[in-house]
């Protein structure tokens, strides 16, 4: 009995310090140190561990969540949901010291300072009408994410207008005094907001474009454009001559397009940004592609392919030479696609060399070079460098001339494997394009194993979405055929609806659909004869390959997407 009555009390709670020593935040003997000075001083042993600056209060407060069987979260190095965050007011956030971050299912993720506070919960709860999963987070942190994230756009641009003269908005302003209206402190809080903003939102794109009325910013959040915000037309020269001086590019040019780059931490990460200014009727507009490289491209298993597309595609670039091209057009992933290929190929036993322009993402083990054009280093020269160097796979960004073209060509013909990516409609109408650029027919023919045709479509919002029977009119103008599944498969088709999740959009986040066009004898002589890019096809598809409708098709009918974003993204 007294056995029976001992295995059912509660386990005894782990020590503080036991804690911070398992966790590698705090060695034994400064534990002993400190609990020393705690007998003598009576203070609870985590003041006393920050007292004498033995650990960090992050590490302390990590140890304390553990302690309690609560999840800790670093706001500073944690991405927050921008969507999550307005699902209570600013008042009640910095009221009860609480921000919703993101969304765990059907549960709102929020930090507090203190999880256990009974009464917050029961208002955000009230608000939301949602269930909620509270985490502990550090209340300086918190206090600045709210701060941060909670600030109105608008409030932040009534601060600059105060701060800008007018004037500087007009061409005859000296440089100087727009320089200076660029470095003034609501200017930079400014656009850190919408960068921050952006990289919340997950947007691949900025667009700061000045109108007639003021400042409009949009931003590209899974391939669309969406108005965020609205700023006094008096900011416009001051906030792109702030983005031109992030991005080394001269203030004193405003009546041609530049561009540049620049790096900034946002969120505890390192967000590199492309930046392009234009000048228009109303003023210099810029634009900035945001290239987050924290985020680890998807393996080919996660990026969108169906079993049978893939195992096409894999039996071209497991090949020991020849050159797989990805081709679309701008912003349909085919950088992606070919890191998650690389990821696939990169092994010891493999020497893998890439150029691109920019290096977006960073992977270990390979060998990646930056383009330069001011110091000489192209495409072409960097891959005539690069074949002296004993590689077995090369990478060339983009293939945008006959020299590039033929370098890549006469790689892939003496035993190397090359990927790369060309701005083509369609898969089939890629060995046309190469002859249009330059390249022999019998070099195209000799050295092409593969062609990805890829767009991107939106995904369906998980918790949102609602199942839809298309009429056979909808459905026949979309092409759909019973025959594109198989028959243990029955269709399911969605439509989008719209939720705080999404944005109201209906849609989270992309994924891609593909053609693989596989080089075979009957191709090559249909290119070494000329043939239109419509007679390609049909041997393709003929010959095994589902086109892109196809396979969107097919997506659609699994639920992943919607026949009205098919029609949007597929001719």
């Amino acid at each position: 009995m007294e056995r029976v009555a001992r295995s059912a009390q509660a386990p005894e709670r782990r020590r503080l310090g036991d804690i911070l020593v398992a966790e590698g935040e705090l060695d034994e003997a400064d534990l002993a140190r400190a609990l020393e000075i705690q007998r003598g001083s009576g203070e609870r042993i985590g003041m006393v561990l920050l007292k004498t600056g033995l650990v960090s209060r992050v590490a302390l407060l990590r140890a304390v969540a553990s302690q309690v069987g609560v999840t800790f979260v670093d706001l500073d190095a944690h991405a927050i949901d921008w969507a999550a965050t307005s699902v209570i007011p600013a008042g009640l956030a910095r009221r009860h010291q609480a921000l919703p971050i993101g969304f765990d299912g059907e549960l709102v993720v929020v930090a507090m300072a203190n999880p256990s506070d009974v009464f917050a919960l029961d208002d955000i709860r009230s608000v939301t009408g949602r269930k909620l999963s509270p985490v502990l987070a550090e209340p300086e942190q918190l206090r600045r994410s709210i701060d941060r994230l909670r600030t109105d756009a608008t409030e932040v641009a009534a601060a600059i207008k105060l701060a800008v003269d007018d004037k500087v908005v007009d061409e005859a302003v000296p440089v100087v005094a727009v320089g200076a209206a660029a470095e003034d402190a609501p200017i930079v809080r400014f656009v850190e907001l919408m960068i921050g903003k952006a990289v919340t939102d997950h947007a691949s794109d900025i667009h700061v474009e000045p109108v007639a009325d003021g400042l409009r910013i949009r931003f590209r959040i899974d391939g669309v454009l969406h108005d965020t915000m609205h700023a006094p037309a008096s900011i416009q020269a001051g906030i792109v001559s702030r983005l031109k001086i992030m991005a080394d590019i001269n203030i004193a040019e405003r009546r041609l397009p530049q561009d540049g780059r620049a790096s900034l931490p946002v969120g505890g990460r390192s967000i590199d940004l492309r930046v392009v200014t234009i000048p228009t009727i109303h003023g210099e507009s810029a634009v900035l592609r945001i290239l987050d490289k924290g985020n680890v491209p998807l393996s080919l298993d996660e990026s969108g392919f169906l079993p049978d597309t893939l195992a096409r595609f894999r039996s071209a670039y497991l090949k020991p030479w020849g050159t797989v091209l990805v081709t679309g057009p701008t912003g349909s992933g085919k950088t992606s696609t070919l890191y998650a290929t690389l990821r696939e190929l990169n092994d010891p036993s493999r020497n893998i060399i890439t150029v691109e322009d920019p290096v977006e993402y960073r992977l270990e083990g390979v060998k990646q070079v930056q383009v330069n054009a001011k110091a000489g280093l192209t495409f072409a020269n960097a891959l005539r460098s690069f074949l002296r160097a004993d590689p077995d796979v090369l990478l060339v960004g983009e293939i945008r001339d006959a020299e590039t073209a033929s370098l890549a060509a006469e790689a892939s013909l003496t035993g190397h494997l090359v990927l790369s990516t060309l701005h083509t409609n369609d898969a089939a109408s890629t060995p046309l394009r190469l002859l249009e650029i330059g390249l022999e027919p019998f070099m195209v023919t000799s050295a092409l194993q593969c062609v990805l045709g890829q767009r991107l479509a939106r995904r369906l919002c998980d918790r949102c979405k609602e199942p839809f029977e298309p009429d056979e009119a909808i459905l026949h103008a979309a092409g759909w055929s019973p025959g594109l599944v198989g028959p243990d498969v029955v269709p399911s088709f969605h439509r989008a609806v719209g939720c705080q999740a999404c944005g109201r959009t209906g849609y989270r986040g992309r994924f891609a659909i593909h053609e693989v066009l596989l080089s075979s004898e009957e191709l090559c002589r249909l290119v070494i004869t000329g043939a239109h890019a419509s007679e390609v096809a049909a041997l393709a598809q003929a010959q095994g390959m589902r086109t892109m409708r196809e396979d969107g098709l097919v997506k659609a009918a699994l639920a992943m997407t919607t026949l009205e974003e098919l029609a949007r993204v597929v001719v």
